[in-house]
């Protein structure tokens, strides 16, 4: 009866404005997932991704927290953002400039990216009705665990660039090039 409680204290205060009710959801649970963003400028265009970090905590996290053939939101929280300056080819994808959420579908030795076309929407809340499309990720093993999930967008030169997603000891990555 507490737990229902301090539940409706905090979205009672969330809803009055005291609280965002992102924060409010963050303050629910055992561990927060902090608001990061990253930016970078590809082939002359801005591109950015914003999502929530979760950490590992001790958890077995791929194929634990993060369960092996089963959409990802690829984040905590609020499903991850990625805004596109320009128009880019990725995988066999042609994805115009404009804003996606970002979700993966993992497995063991291979990951699918996919670019859903709805995007804000509560992590547990995946609308296959809505994606852009999907296309095949690169998977590597890192030496060093990372204990907190983080994104990384790398220019590679000219219109050429990556899309990393890092956690624990895997990196899975896809290139991406900038359209016109």
């Amino acid at each position: 009866m507490e737990h229902r409680r301090s539940f409706l204290r905090t979205a009672t205060a969330a809803a009055s404005g005291f609280l965002s009710p992102v924060r409010a959801m963050a303050q629910r649970g055992r561990y927060t997932s902090p608001a990061a963003k990253v930016q970078s400028i590809i082939g002359g265009k801005e591109f950015s991704v914003e999502y929530y970090a979760p950490s590992m905590h001790g958890r077995k996290v791929m194929g634990g927290l993060v369960p092996f053939d089963e959409v990802w939101c690829t984040g905590a929280n609020i499903a991850t953002g990625w805004t596109l300056g320009g128009d880019i080819a990725v995988g066999d994808l042609r994805v115009p400039k404009g804003v996606y959420s970002i979700w993966t579908l993992p497995s063991e030795k291979a990951w699918t990216l996919i670019l859903n076309k709805e995007v804000g929407q509560f992590h547990l809340n995946y609308r296959a009705s809505m994606d852009f499309g999907r296309t095949r990720m690169m998977v590597g093993s890192l030496s060093e665990p990372v204990e907190t999930f983080r994104v990384e967008l790398r220019a590679e030169g000219g219109a050429r660039g990556v899309l990393a997603l890092i956690w624990e000891r895997t990196e899975a990555y896809v290139g991406f090039e900038v359209l016109g």
